[in-house]
């Protein structure tokens, strides 16, 4: 599994390789075939609630190790960890050493019952399980020198902040306009400034860091469109757009087969005013009425009655070696949103591809406007995140 983990680019340093080779992982998996449980893309101990509807798993290895390179742990550090599954928890503690201090919060009881009894025969008994919301962090057991967040948050409470030490890193998969990235940030003063990022996928947090996001249907049970809260939407314009005709543009930019991308998502989103994800079934796809880009969230432009989303790309050669982005746009302003998505693939791919990324600076919900830095400003409960591009 390590030299997996090393060839994905997981797993970077030597520390992180180790406590993987250290800690067993299947013994928090019991009753899974070896092969599934040291498999490094693969999820374990998924729990679903009542509408079926995952709300924990244990993360596959390539997360974790990702996330780990992420909040560079040293010896002698404390970390809390945010979502309890005892394996994460066992390979922190092996990364901060006997005179290091691993704390485990999670809301479930079953959840930190179960990482409870899987650290314990593993041997990690000095890793303590918290139960309660960890929302509110763990007072008793803080400051901290690292948080590593294990499910997705559209929000950071002032309790993570406040309970991490200054020049402290967090790792959180942090939702942001529809995204999920897993930013480690680190803290300066009351703000907490990115230092890396990475795409991933989290399930959700649960209590009083829960939050859901508007789903507008545009065709009902086969298309919608996702869109953040406190941005307008006109949903009867958009569910006639939708049905109406549909205009087409290509020729953004070029890539080949395997390139990494995801910054254009990130771009997109904090170019534009309005920002969603055009989401569809296999029927809709099959039957022309969306992209197949829908079946994963097409990243879309929307605007009052009408909207553009990313095509799925085409081949530009007869290797089927390079590829071309287009953009699919309806309603009354598709030319025009069509183009200008188009020429937002072009900005990107001119100025940002290949570059250092965006920078993620999260502040307190009370700043001011003229004390926050330029950038897309994204206001959520607790703070208020500015995006910009260096």
């Amino acid at each position: 599994m390590v030299g997996e983990l090393r060839d994905l680019g997981a797993v970077r340093s030597g520390s992180v390789a180790a406590a993987f080779s250290t800690v067993p992982r299947h013994l928090f998996a019991p009753g899974e075939p070896l092969e599934r449980a040291y498999a490094t893309m693969t999820t374990l101990h998924r729990k679903q609630n009542g509408s079926g509807a995952a709300t924990s798993v244990v993360s596959a290895s390539e997360i974790q190790a990702a996330m780990l390179e992420q909040a560079r742990i040293e010896p002698g550090m404390r970390v809390l960890e945010i979502g309890s599954g005892g394996y994460n928890a066992a390979l922190i503690a092996e990364l901060v050493g006997r005179t290091g201090k691993v704390v485990s919060a999670d809301i479930d009881p079953e959840i930190a019952d179960r990482a409870r009894r899987y650290l314990d025969a593993a041997g990690y008994g000095r890793v303590d399980v918290v139960l309660g919301d960890a929302a509110y962090g763990v007072p008793e057991h803080a400051p901290f020198d690292r948080i590593i967040v294990t499910a997705g948050a559209w929000d950071i409470p002032p309790a993570w902040t406040g309970q991490l030490a200054e020049a402290g890193r967090i790792v959180v998969p942090l939702r942001m306009r529809g995204l999920t990235r897993s930013v480690a940030f680190e803290r300066e003063g009351d703000r907490l400034v990115s230092r890396d990022y990475r795409l991933c996928a989290f399930v959700p947090m649960q209590g009083a860091g829960a939050h859901s996001e508007q789903v507008v249907a545009l065709d009902e049970g086969r298309v919608s469109l996702l869109i953040d809260t406190g941005q307008p939407v006109d949903a009867a314009g958009l569910r006639k757009a939708l049905l109406g005709p549909r205009t087409e543009r290509w020729g953004g930019m070029e890539f080949g087969d395997g390139e990494p991308l995801h910054g254009l998502d990130l771009w997109i989103a904090t170019a534009v005013d309005g920002f969603g994800l055009v989401k569809a079934t296999k029927e809709a796809v099959d039957s022309g009425l969306a992209s197949r880009s829908a079946l994963y969230g097409g990243k879309a432009i929307v605007a009052g009655n009408s909207f553009a989303y990313r095509a799925s790309a085409r081949p530009v050669n007869e290797s089927r070696t390079r590829f071309e982005f287009g953009a699919y746009a309806h309603g009354p302003e598709a030319e025009r949103l069509a183009e200008e998505y188009i020429d937002h693939i072009r900005t990107w791919d001119r100025d940002h591809r290949g570059g250092s990324g965006a920078r993620i600076e999260v502040f307190p919900a009370a700043t001011p406007d003229a004390e926050l830095p330029a950038g897309r400003i994204i206001d959520k409960n607790h703070t208020r995140i500015v995006i910009s591009w260096p």
